[in-house]
């Protein structure tokens, strides 16, 4: 008994046992290993030139199913156990596996999840995007509030946003790429008359993942017709996502490659106050005054304009229905309500949906709280706007510290239980 208390400690902190060890596999440890090597080969030769600060530094990798994690250095807490080039360790159960920045045994990491691409320039646009949002505090770009940007996943929001990136596309493509790119920016000025709010909400993601992921495409070491080919192959996998919250993932690394082509450095002129749609206008001399319908509509013959209000009117005709089951999901008694009081949330910006006016359908989802952690694989969830609830569809199976349901699992603190009031459940303390 007390060895197992002492192997239990161990992991709740980071260690790995013996046995977990035999279970690592050699390809994998090959494989990290060859990454940190390339990325730290690439961020020493930049040595910091993009940002006037380097890139390089703490990483880890995790591996989704185990939680194992691989080190390109020491933590200093000393829970890592050193294999050669790289260290080794555990992932606390509390902390989300995500591709983002964490503070953890003493140290700013880069967190990325296993496994990597096989294509090198995939592995490092990534590696190097996530290594962006580590170094984001000091060099000015911390405490970004996203705010939603739930009109993107309108019908005339995707249609203004879709001519955008057809523009980009065709600037990527010609031998007068200037031109696209003021038809770019005409189509998102005019998305902004539209929809008002649409400037401060697309700027906030923009700051936040479009600076990184340009980051993270630029110095991905590919050569230029490489990075051409990249953009314009996003852009076609894109459109079968939610635009909501990974459009910027396209916009500004596109133009901010366009931009370096005229000046290298062109982001040590914005921080994190600047809007960029302004800043970009500015850079190409367009002015967004009197942009009228009749403009628009002619230049959107140049971009496909029949296929995508084709698209368009598909998409939306499939919406109405799936709003329809989303009420018969969420809206009704017969539900699971989840207060959120310390919440710590990983999900998939692709797959997000907004749902009217009440707030997020997540079909991919962890979140970790005083009650303990809840894993959504497919049915989906809805959070409310100001992400302070969820609601979950009826639970199928219930025992003292474990609940399934369509799509979800949640495992409950032991200080925590399930409460039901005529047909909906509650997470409340014991």
């Amino acid at each position: 008994m007390k060895k197992i208390l002492i192997i239990s400690t161990l992991l709740s902190f980071g260690f790995i046992t013996i046995h977990e060890k035999n279970k690592i596999d050699s390809s994998e440890i090959e494989k990290v290993t060859l990454a940190f090597a390339e990325l730290k080969e690439i961020l020493q030769n930049e040595n910091g030139q993009l940002w006037n600060y380097s890139l390089l530094g703490s990483v880890i990798l995790v591996n989704r199913n185990t939680r194992i994690v691989y080190a390109n250095e020491p933590d200093l807490k000393g829970e890592f156990t050193k294999s050669e080039y790289i260290y080794i360790g555990k992932l606390p159960e509390n902390i989300n596996i995500a591709n983002t920045a964490i503070d953890w045994n003493g140290k700013r990491w880069t967190m990325v999840a296993l496994p990597l691409s096989e294509i090198r320039e995939e592995r490092l646009n990534l590696l190097i995007h996530e290594c962006f949002h580590r170094i984001q505090p000091a060099i000015g770009f911390d405490s970004i509030n996203e705010i939603q940007s739930t009109h993107l996943d309108s019908k005339n929001g995707r249609i203004y946003l879709k001519l955008e990136l057809e523009a980009l596309k065709q600037a990527l493509k010609s031998d007068n790429p200037e031109m696209h790119i003021k038809n770019a920016l005409l189509f998102r000025h005019y998305r902004y008359q539209l929809f008002p709010s649409a400037k401060e909400s697309e700027n906030s993601l923009e700051i936040n993942e479009g600076i990184a992921e340009y980051t993270g495409s630029i110095l991905s070491q590919r050569n230029t017709i490489e990075l051409k080919n990249h953009y314009i192959s996003k852009i076609d996998m894109f459109y079968n996502t939610s635009f909501v919250r990974s459009f910027a993932y396209l916009t500004i690394p596109m133009y901010g490659y366009c931009m370096q082509l005229k000046d290298k450095k062109w982001n040590l002129r914005i921080t994190k106050n600047t809007n960029l749609t302004d800043f970009i206008s500015s850079f190409y001399s367009v002015n967004a005054i009197n942009i009228n319908q009749e403009k628009i509509s002619e230049i959107s013959k140049l971009y496909g304009i029949d296929t995508i209000l084709k698209d368009e009117n598909d998409r939306e005709k499939k919406q109405v229905e799936r709003e329809k089951e989303y009420k018969k999901m969420f809206l009704g008694d017969s539900v699971l309500l989840i207060d959120l009081e310390n919440r710590k949330v990983g999900f998939n910006p692709l797959y997000i949906i907004p749902f009217d006016t009440l707030g997020t359908v997540f079909p991919i989802m962890r979140v970790t709280d005083n009650w303990g952690i809840l894993e959504v694989d497919s049915c989906g969830v809805l959070m409310n706007k100001d992400w302070t609830k969820i609601i979950a569809t009826y639970p199928q199976y219930i025992s003292d510290t474990l609940i399934f349901g369509n799509g979800w699992k949640l495992k409950l603190d032991k200080l925590w239980k399930l409460e039901k009031t005529d047909k909906t459940y509650r997470i409340i303390k014991k």
